[in-house]
């Protein structure tokens, strides 16, 4: 499935971030968000750049998001790139 929206790709990301539990705490510990920030935060095209460029930041991470969202990574580096100017 290709997802073209910018904010619900980068929504099902962190998603994706926050079902396995080491990836969740690795990315609170690198943004220095708690889980009540986060939340708060979610819709914020800022955070969702940043979820987006945590995932670009380890090549793993990237190409397993992009198995389990059914994109390929270049949709997630197109949609930070976006979120990032929005």
């Amino acid at each position: 499935m290709a997802e073209t929206d910018p904010i619900a790709l980068a929504l099902r990301a962190l998603a994706f971030v926050l079902a396995d539990t080491n990836r969740a705490e690795r990315l609170l510990a690198l943004t220095g968000l708690g889980a009540r920030e986060l939340r708060a935060r979610a819709a914020e095209p800022a955070l969702l750049a940043a979820v987006l460029a945590f995932l670009e930041s380890h090549e793993p991470d990237l190409l397993a998001a992009a198995d389990a969202l059914d994109v390929p990574p270049a949709a997630l580096v197109a949609a930070r790139a976006t979120l990032e100017h929005s």
